[in-house]
C-alpha cells in the first residue's frame, strides 16, 4: 500500500504519518501543489497512491482545488471511477457546507474532522477495504 499525506502543519503531518505507517508506505506533501505533483509522479512511475489524506486549508493550493485537479487528471488518464485514488479530506472545519462541498463538488471519498485518532483512521481504512 502507498499513501500520500498532504498536510501543511508539521505536528499534524507527524501524527498522521505515525498513525498510517503501520498500514502503508507514506509520502508527504506540504501543500496542494506538491500533492498534484506527487500524484502525477506516482502515476508516471507506475506506483500510484492507494489513498490520499488531504488537508483542506493549506497555502499555495488548498486541498479542495488540489483534489479537483487530481480528479481532472484521472479523467484525462481514463482511470475508471472505481479505480480512482481514495481521498479522505482532513480538516479542523466541521461545518456542513465544507463537508458537502468536499464530498460533492470535489469528489472526496470521505471526510475526517481533526483531531485525528488511530480509531478514526482505522474506521476509514476498513470502510475502503484497505485493512481488515
Amino acid at each position: 500500500m502507498k499513501y500520500l499525506i498532504v498536510e501543511d502543519d508539521l505536528i499534524s503531518r507527524r501524527i498522521l504519518k505515525e498513525l498510517c505507517s503501520g498500514y502503508a508506505d507514506c509520502d508527504i506533501a506540504v501543500n496542494g501543489q506538491e500533492a498534484i505533483d506527487s500524484f502525477r509522479l506516482a502515476h508516471e512511475s507506475k506506483r500510484p497512491y492507494d489513498l490520499i489524506f488531504m488537508d483542506i486549508m493549506m497555502p499555495v493550493v488548498d486541498g479542495m482545488e488540489a483534489l479537483q485537479c487530481i480528479r481532472s487528471m484521472e479523467r484525462k488518464m481514463d482511470i475508471p471511477h472505481n479505480l480512482a485514488v481514495k481521498v479522505i479530506m482532513t480538516t479542523a472545519l466541521d461545518d456542513p457546507h465544507t463537508v458537502i462541498k468536499s464530498l460533492n463538488d470535489c469528489e472526496a471519498d470521505s471526510y475526517i474532522v481533526k483531531p485525528l485518532s488511530r480509531h478514526k483512521i482505522a474506521n476509514e481504512l476498513r470502510k475502503f477495504k484497505l485493512i481488515q
